[in-house]
C-alpha cells in the first residue's frame, strides 16, 4: 500500500520525534556514568513497559495473543529497543555524546537499502538517493577532519553505536509488519519483549546489587524511560503507519542537529563555522529525500 504525499502534521511529528531522541545521546552519558549499559537500558525499558500498559489499560487494547504478532513483537523488540539500547549505552561509556549521534547517521542507509529490497512500495529512486548523498555530506561537514582522526579511537565502542543505528534500519522494515495493530498494546508489547532480552545481561554483567547509583544517573534513566522511549516509541509507530520506513528514516539527518542545538542551548557550546554548514547541508537533503516521496495515486473518479 502507497503513502500519501508527507503533509506538514508529518513533519512535525518527524521533527518533534528528532529533539526528542536528539536529546537522548546527553541524557544516555550522564545515566551510564554510574549504571552500566545494560542495566541502563533495563530500567528505561522497565519504566517505559510500566507507562505503556497504563496508556493501552485506558485505551481498552489487550496485549496481542497471537503468536504470529508476538513474533514479530519479539523481531522489533530485538532490533528497535533491547540490541540498540544497550550498544548506544555501552558505546557512550567511552565515546562522547555527540559522536554517537553523528554515528546514527548511517541508519538511513540501511533504512532505504533494505525497503528496496523488502517492500514493493518503497523503491529507491533518483532523488531519494540525491537526499541521502546530502545528508552523509552534511555529516561528514559536522564531524570535521579532526573529528576524523578522533574516529580511529574507541574503535569497538564506535562500532557498536554504528551497529545499532543498522538495527534501528532493519526495525524500521519490522515495523511494518505492525501497522494496524492497536498502538499503544503492541508499544507496550515491545517493552516487555525487550526487557525480558535485556535482563540476563545486566544480572550477569553489571552486578547491579553492588552498584552505586548517583541521583543524576538515576534521574537520567527516568527520563529516558518516560520520554525518550514510552512516547517516543508511540511516536515511531505513528510516523512509520502514516508515511513508510523511507520517510522515517530521514529523522537521523536531524538527529545529530538537534544534539547540536541541545549542546548551544544547554550547555552554552559554541559550534564551529561547520556546524552551520552541516546544518544547512542536512536539511537539504531532507527537502531533496521528500521530494523523492512517491505522489500518491489518484482516487477513483479523479483524473
Amino acid at each position: 500500500m502507497g503513502h500519501k504525499q508527507p503533509g506538514a502534521s508529518d513533519y512535525m511529528l518527524l521533527i518533534a520525534l528528532a529533539a526528542i531522541w536528539g536529546s537522548s545521546f546527553m541524557i544516555i552519558k550522564v545515566a551510564v556514568d554510574t549504571v552500566p549499559a545494560a542495566t541502563t537500558t533495563v530500567g528505561r525499558l522497565v519504566i517505559a513497559a510500566a507507562v505503556l500498559l497504563l496508556v493501552a489499560r485506558h485505551a481498552g487494547q489487550s496485549l496481542p495473543r497471537s503468536p504470529r504478532v508476538w513474533g514479530v513483537v519479539s523481531a522489533a523488540a530485538l532490533f528497535g529497543c533491547a540490541l540498540p539500547f544497550t550498544l548506544i549505552a555501552w558505546g557512550e561509556e567511552k565515546i562522547d555524546s555527540g559522536l554517537a549521534a553523528i554515528l546514527m547517521g548511517v541508519m538511513p542507509l540501511t533504512t532505504v537499502l533494505l525497503a528496496h529490497l523488502m517492500t514493493s512500495d518503497e523503491k529507491l529512486n533518483a532523488r531519494k538517493g540525491a537526499g541521502i548523498l546530502f545528508g552523509l555530506a552534511g555529516l561528514i561537514i559536522l564531524i570535521g577532519p579532526e573529528k576524523l582522526i578522533y574516529l580511529g579511537e574507541d574503535t569497538l565502542r564506535q562500532l557498536a553505536v554504528a551497529s545499532a543505528a543498522a538495527c534501528y534500519g532493519a526495525n524500521a522494515i519490522i515495523s511494518k509488519s505492525l501497522v494496524g495493530q492497536p498502538r499503544q498494546a503492541i508499544s507496550a508489547a515491545l517493552m516487555l519483549a525487550s526487557t525480558a532480552m535485556v535482563i540476563p545481561a545486566s544480572l550477569l554483567f553489571d552486578r547491579v546489587w553492588e552498584l552505586e547509583v548517583s541521583s543524576a544517573s538515576f534521574l537520567a534513566i527516568i527520563v529516558l524511560g518516560l520520554l525518550h522511549t514510552a512516547y517516543g516509541t508511540l511516536l515511531l509507530f505513528t510516523i512509520i503507519d502514516r508515511q513508510g520506513a523511507s520517510f522515517f528514516s530521514q529523522i537521523n539527518f536531524l538527529v545529530p542537529v538537534f544534539g547540536l542545538l541541545w549542546g548551544m542551548a544547554i550547555l552554552a557550546e559554541r559550534p564551529p563555522a561547520n556546524g552551520y554548514a552541516a546544518l544547512a547541508v542536512i536539511l537539504l537533503g531532507v527537502a531533496v529525500a521528500r521530494g523523492g516521496q512517491r505522489k500518491p495515486a489518484p482516487e477513483q473518479g479523479e483524473h
